[in-house]
């Protein structure tokens, strides 16, 4: 499932994403305090999404959670699209926050920790990697997020150019990598079957299928010999664990190919 945020009305949504002063933070509507907010509404959301998934969420359902009906959450937020713009920057918050208050570090450490975090954040909120960077959020959360890690790059010495471009391939291997893991997390409990039982059961047939796979993939079967699609650790999912492995030697190539940028604004 794929969403693509600026689906809803343009001018309510931003206003709410950025709670301008043309937004009450509140409510639409008239009257008296209500006992309900956005940000309650939002954080209700998020918490329905990340414990059954984008599947499962809809106003009936966020309403359920808060005792009331679906129709009386449109006094806060006026469509379903809306809805998940506010939670997507909403719960970008929680990064950007750890971002701001993290402790100063050498560039590259930063840089690492800040992965480790986008990592660890995308596998919290699976949901949040169904949104599309076709057509991003923009909301404050998600410019909070990419001024912290610009700032850390600018102190390093990048160009403004340079420093847009190692954002970008940053954050996309992040995403890129960690959705793996993420669906790999979901898999047993979407297809009922365990992933140890599905890896044996599926590979079990290659010998009857490709008697001859070693003489058709002679560099992958010497890198089977050699332990290379082992996994450091035995217990843990081996797509999650491939996926991680396979990220951190990127990062690491990454970061080499940054540290050899540094200082040549000029050239």
């Amino acid at each position: 499932m794929v969403i693509y945020a600026g689906q809803s009305d343009v001018r309510r949504s931003m206003a709410l994403l950025w709670r301008s002063p043309q937004d009450d933070g509140d409510r639409t509507a008239p009257g008296p305090k209500p006992e309900l907010s956005v940000d309650l509404v939002v954080d209700t959301a998020i918490a329905v999404a990340d414990e059954q998934g984008m599947g499962a969420l809809s106003m009936k359902a966020v309403g359920a959670r808060l005792g009331r009906t679906a129709m009386s959450l449109y006094t806060y937020v006026a469509s379903k699209n809306e809805l998940i713009e506010l939670m997507y920057d909403q719960a970008f918050g929680e990064l950007a926050d750890a971002a701001e208050q993290a402790e100063p570090r050498p560039w590259r450490e930063a840089t690492t920790a800040w992965a480790q975090r986008l990592w660890d954040f995308y596998l919290r909120h699976p949901w949040t990697l169904e949104v599309s960077q076709a057509r991003p959020v923009l909301g404050p959360n998600e410019y909070r997020l990419f001024e912290s890690m610009a700032a850390v790059l600018e102190e390093a010495g990048l160009a403004p150019d340079q420093i847009r471009s190692t954002f970008g391939s940053l954050f996309t291997m992040v995403r890129g990598f960690v959705q793996t893991a993420a669906e790999s997390r979901q898999a047993p409990l979407v297809t009922g079957q365990p992933e140890d039982e599905w890896w044996y059961g599926r590979s079990g047939q290659l010998e009857d299928v490709a008697p001859d796979f070693t003489e058709r993939f002679p560099v992958l079967s010497r890198m089977a010999e050699s332990g290379a699609f082992g996994n450091e650790d035995p217990t843990e999912p081996y797509l999650e664990q491939e996926a991680w492995e396979t990220f951190r030697f990127g990062l690491e190539a990454l970061l080499d190919g940054v540290r050899a940028r540094i200082g040549t604004a000029g050239s």
